[in-house]
């Protein structure tokens, strides 16, 4: 697509950022996304929540507050009954309240399967937009949810989940980033260098994009990464369609220690639906964004360092 030349606009596509930034002549920028999504679990409530969680997502991974959504639905003409779809939109309703978010409205078509999701507009200080880009060498990673919703919410598709392992899922998926984000901007300007929710490329794939876009390469130290509860169990026989699409776009840049084990090869890769934020932190800033996190109840993890980029186009290298 043709370079947009506009000097209002901070952020666009080029750097597959999570959100685009667009710069008014005064006061704060705006910040806008999009995201909508067939289900990934049975029960519809759950469902409305954690498209708008993911939607939301966007706008806290670039630093801003979201402040209005659209939302936007595509339901079968035959079904589902008017109560499964009220179920959807309330659960969507109830977590935009949480975020204070407010719902101007939206658009609905017909469609042979059901999505749902919002177009979401918040505001942002131009001076203190997080991107892909920016991530510095020597920073620590930190990241903020477990893994495995990919894996999980396949195994609910063919019954093998646990009531204890979709519970998790959906406690995790329905999490709001508000509270890291909250944390993030209480920070010094500088401390964190840059910030991406890890969505539906998974970890090795998001950061690959803040590698390519950043002109670094990620070190993480596999071992670190905290699965969701039953995730690693279930790897194996619940890859998720995704997952193997992350490994065949991402996997030529992603490079593994010799004998890592199979299901967190598989975790690394894994789609995430409304996953944690991957935030790069000058080391000196660790301890006090861990602090924060946890006063708020987030159990983050360090999970590695930004080194500088390999000229072999290594862009994660897990070991």
């Amino acid at each position: 697509m043709p370079r947009v030349k506009d000097d209002r606009v901070l952020v666009d596509y080029r750097t597959a950022d999570d959100a685009g930034v667009y710069k008014w002549a005064a006061g704060p920028a705006l910040v806008q996304t999009v995201d909508f999504f067939t289900p990934v679990v049975d029960d519809p409530y759950a469902y409305g929540q954690i498209a708008a969680a993911n939607a939301l997502s966007d706008i806290y991974a670039m630093g801003g507050e979201p402040r209005t959504a659209l939302a936007i639905a595509a339901l079968p003409s035959d079904g589902p009954g008017p109560d499964v779809i009220k179920a959807i939109f309330r659960g969507g309703f109830d977590k935009l309240r949480e975020a204070g978010t407010v719902l101007l409205g939206g658009h609905t078509v017909s469609d042979r399967e059901i999505k749902f999701g919002y177009a979401v507009t918040g505001e942002i200080d131009p001076a203190r937009v997080l991107t892909n880009a920016t991530a510095r060498v020597g920073d620590a990673l930190v990241l903020t949810k477990a893994l495995g919703t990919g894996i999980i919410a396949t195994a609910i598709k063919f019954q093998r989940a646990t009531q204890i392992h979709i519970d998790a899922a959906i406690r995790s998926m329905t999490q709001l980033n508000r509270d890291a984000a909250n944390v993030i901007r209480s920070m010094e300007a500088g401390v964190v260098s840059a910030c991406t929710d890890i969505t539906g490329f998974g970890l090795a794939g998001h950061g690959s994009e803040v590698a390519i876009a950043s002109g670094v390469t990620l070190l993480i130290d596999i071992a670190s990464l905290p699965p969701l509860e039953g995730a690693l169990e279930l790897a194996a026989a619940n890859s998720p369609t995704g997952g193997r699409t992350n490994q065949e776009y991402f996997g030529g840049g992603v490079v593994f220690g010799s004998g890592t084990d199979e299901a967190r090869r598989l975790l690394a890769f894994d789609p995430q639906t409304s996953g944690g934020l991957l935030i790069a932190v000058n080391q000196r800033g660790v301890a006090s964004l861990l602090g924060h996190l946890a006063d708020y109840g987030l159990s983050a993890t360090v999970i590695g360092s930004i080194a500088s980029g390999d000229p072999g186009g290594v862009r994660v290298r897990f070991a």
